[in-house]
Formats: structure tokens, sequence, C-alpha cells
């Protein structure tokens, strides 16, 4: 067994259920085609990296969809919000003597394996990674030891998440990667040339 977990957080792909700030803008229909092809561009890039990834649905579980049993375990999201959601699965793989466990968002088109594995190479010194989000939240936290203070008392889905997360964290050696765009609206494709040649043209 590795001694790494990957874990992926996903939203049932439902039409006027998914990207829907940016569905007042393209519609549900586009909407729901752009999120996807980011389920399947965040399928592809886990299984490039050596680890073993779970995906934690927000509705229900589903069989026979892009993720394949052969590469990902498949669970339920659990919790009111998505602190509690999210510190459920980190307590659950780190209770699995997972070593070093990551959690990645599925709406990050510039994401790729490298910045995985560098997540987990650096646990190995520190005690939390964070990718940082333009948007002032995150795409990846990483831990080695569960940090539950990192989940709660969080405006989720505001700019304020990241700030506050690193405030509450402050005796902990953190390490940041990369700052990276999420996709949430409008603004955040309509400058990227192949969401306009394969969605909005």
């Amino acid at each position: 067994m590795s001694e790494n977990a990957l874990i992926v957080f996903t939203r049932n792909p439902e039409l006027g259920k998914c990207k829907t700030r940016l569905a007042k803008t393209v519609g549900d229909q586009t909407a729901l085609d752009i999120y996807k092809f980011l389920l399947q561009h965040t399928a592809d890039i886990s299984k490039a990296v050596d680890t073993n990834r779970f995906v934690f649905y927000s509705e229900n579980i589903i069989d026979n969809d892009i993720w394949d049993t052969k590469f990902f375990n498949k669970k339920l999201q659990k919790g009111e919000d998505l602190g509690e959601r999210m510190q459920h699965a980190f307590t659950e793989l780190l209770n699995a003597n997972y070593n070093k466990v990551v959690i990645i968002g599925s709406d990050l088109y510039d994401l790729n394996a490298q910045t995985i594995e560098e997540a987990y190479k650096q646990l190995e010194s520190h005690d939390v990674v964070i990718g940082p989000a333009e948007d002032g939240g995150y795409y990846l936290l990483g831990m080695n030891v569960l940090h539950p203070e990192a989940f709660k008392n969080k405006a989720w889905g505001t700019s304020s998440v990241l700030e506050k997360t690193l405030t509450d964290l402050n005796t902990t050696s953190v390490k940041f990667l990369d700052k990276k765009n999420d996709i949430d609206t409008w603004e955040d494709i309509k400058d990227i040339p192949f969401f306009v040649k394969n969605f909005l043209t």
C-alpha cells in the first residue's frame, strides 16, 4: 500500500446543480459540459500520480462513471459544511495509516500531476502544504497529521478562506505551492483559448 492518499472532492454532475455561478453567464448546459471536462481532467492527472486515490461524492456514489474503480476508491462526503466534510475525509484516511494525505478540488484546468507530487514531497519537511487559489481560497491542502483548526469557523467559498486558515495554523509549518485559478465564473475562462474554442463559440 502506498503511504500517500489523494482525496478528490467532487459534486455530482447534474444539470443546474453545478458551476451555478458560471451558468449565470453561459447557461446550465454549457456549465455542466465544462464541469464534466474538468472532472475528466482531474481524473486523468490523478491517475498519473503514484498514490492511493479516493473520490468523495457530494450526493451519492455513482457506478460506471469516469472514476474507474481500478484507480479510485469511492466514498461519500459526510458533514454539514465543506469544513466538516474535509475533516471527516482526512480523519478517515489518516486513521487508515496513510502518512501523507492531500485533497484537491475538481475544477482546475491548470492543475497537473507534478503539483500533486510536489505536495507529497513537501510534506516530508512541513506539517501542511497549501496550493493557494487566485480567489482567496485554496485548490490543494495536504497534511501528515490532522489539524482540525484548518476546517473550523471558515466562510467557505469566500475570499477570506486562505487568510483565516493561515491564522488558525499559526504555529504550524506551512509550505505554499504555486498559485492557481479554479474555475467558478465567466471571468475565470473568458481569456483561456481552449474554453473559448470548445465551449463558448
